[in-house]
């Protein structure tokens, strides 16, 4: 299946079933690079689960489907993971390890200069807990560092399990600004969450999904 010039994923009748059961159930999906896409639906609707397939998580069960120009069906599913960023609901850190430890740790693994690691700290506004254990941070700083930890990576895509879940509107005006400056610089978003976003600098598209596919779009 070949990529579309300018498209990032191409679904088409995308199925996955795991033990039995269909995550995904039929989803037809296409997003261009640069974009921002927001899954919305109900606990047990997919979206989770197609994230995880586009982040290379689970697989192909049938139907069609590219990732970043890799063909879902024949892909090192490794390969795929190394262009894509995928934030669950906890983040992967070493919890007795410090921000800027495990940053530290992340810039080592990734081939980077650490000298990126201060204006990291300060996009995510983490400059005051960089000596923090991260078993110590809330929900919405763990988050800020998995972000910090994407940053470092510069994935090409972006997946975000619910990222807004629990946030205060201070919280939530931080990820807008820093989703759109994502995008701005070339890459494609995708986002779960319970309810569409009501930003008013962000005019995401948002899919409504149910039952393991998409029924519907605003």
């Amino acid at each position: 299946m070949s990529a579309i010039e300018g498209s990032s994923v191409r679904l088409r009748d995308a199925v996955s079933i795991t033990s039995g059961f269909a995550l995904l159930s039929g989803v037809d999906l296409e997003l261009t690079t640069s974009s921002l896409t927001v899954l919305v639906g109900a606990n047990g609707a997919g979206k989770t689960s197609l994230l995880r397939l586009l982040a290379g998580l689970i697989g192909l069960s049938a139907g069609e489907g590219s990732v970043l120009g890799l063909d879902l069906a024949t892909v090192d599913r490794r390969q795929l993971r190394r262009r894509v960023g995928w934030l669950g609901h906890e983040g992967s850190f070493y919890d007795d390890l410090s921000v800027e430890e495990n940053l530290t740790f992340a810039s080592r693994a990734l081939g980077r200069p650490l000298e990126e690691l201060t204006n990291v700290l300060e996009r995510v506004e983490l400059s005051g807990r960089r000596d923090t254990a991260a078993k110590q941070l809330s929900a919405g700083q763990r988050r800020r560092l998995g972000l910090a930890w994407l940053l470092l990576r510069r994935p090409e895509l972006w997946l975000l399990d619910e990222p807004y879940a629990s946030l205060d509107d201070e919280g939530r005006t931080f990820f807008d600004g820093l989703l759109g400056d994502v995008v701005a610089r070339g890459a494609t978003v995708v986002v779960s969450a319970h309810d569409p976003l009501r930003s008013a600098r962000l005019r995401p598209r948002t899919l409504l999904m149910a039952g393991g596919r998409i029924v519907s779009e605003s």
